[in-house]
């Protein structure tokens, strides 16, 4: 039976400091390496509203400045025959974990200033209440620490971005012992990094509601931990 490759983490230049790559190289370099279908996780942190010289304090336009890396691999990758879903990488200022997140209403994200000082307990809940599904990722990299089991629907167990130690045994161990869905993403930045990771499943989810629905069903492979 035909299964289909799916990221489920990277970054695009657009949006994200870090990211080299812009869309149509991003969508090309996956159609090029079989994927069917990328999850967008831009960075949503103080270091992203930075570069984009975005007023977080004014949060009337931030989300379409935000998701312009989403919009113009929705572009792209319709060029390529690719589904493309909305995603985001939090970062809080409690600490420097980040968070995968999928299936968000833009209103969850719209106020910055907010989002920042409230933390993963009070969040959570609201991005629960809101339909989205909460993954910390590389919960094991250097300065990031496990967050409350409680917090999270799921962990990065195989995070395969290579200029990092990911400690990825670690995150599948978390996982197992706290009952949480595992994910597993190329965390792409670079030329390089495109389809190294992500997952395999049977079906192809159409949107990002039933990317999540897949992820909590578990019907799929994490790429990397077969």
């Amino acid at each position: 039976m035909e299964q289909y490759r799916i990221e489920t983490h990277l970054h695009t230049n657009h949006t994200s400091k870090c990211g080299w790559l812009d869309a149509a190289a991003l969508a090309e370099g996956y159609a090029q390496a079989g994927y069917a279908a990328v999850a967008v996780t831009d960075h949503y942190n103080r270091d992203t509203f930075e570069y984009l010289d975005l007023d977080t304090t004014a949060p009337d336009d931030v989300m379409s400045h935000f998701l312009d890396g989403f919009r113009r691999m929705e572009a792209e990758c319709a060029k390529r025959g690719l589904k493309v879903y909305k995603g985001a990488e939090l970062r809080f200022d409690e600490c420097c974990n980040d968070y995968l997140l999928y299936n968000y209403p833009d209103e969850l994200l719209a106020r910055p200033e907010e989002v920042f000082h409230m933390g993963i307990a009070a969040f959570a809940p609201l991005a629960r209440e809101a339909g989205a599904l909460l993954v910390q990722a590389h919960p094991y990299r250097k300065k990031c620490t496990p967050a409350f089991a409680c917090y999270l629907d799921g962990v990065e167990v195989c995070n395969l971005n290579p200029r990092h130690e990911n400690n990825n045994p670690r995150a599948e161990e978390y996982a197992a012992l706290h009952g949480l869905l595992r994910t597993g993403g190329s965390d792409c930045h670079r030329s390089e990094d495109i389809g190294q990771g992500g997952i395999l499943a049977r079906t192809l989810p159409e949107d990002a509601a039933a990317l999540v629905r897949l992820l909590r069903s578990g019907e799929y492979t994490v790429i990397g931990a077969e």
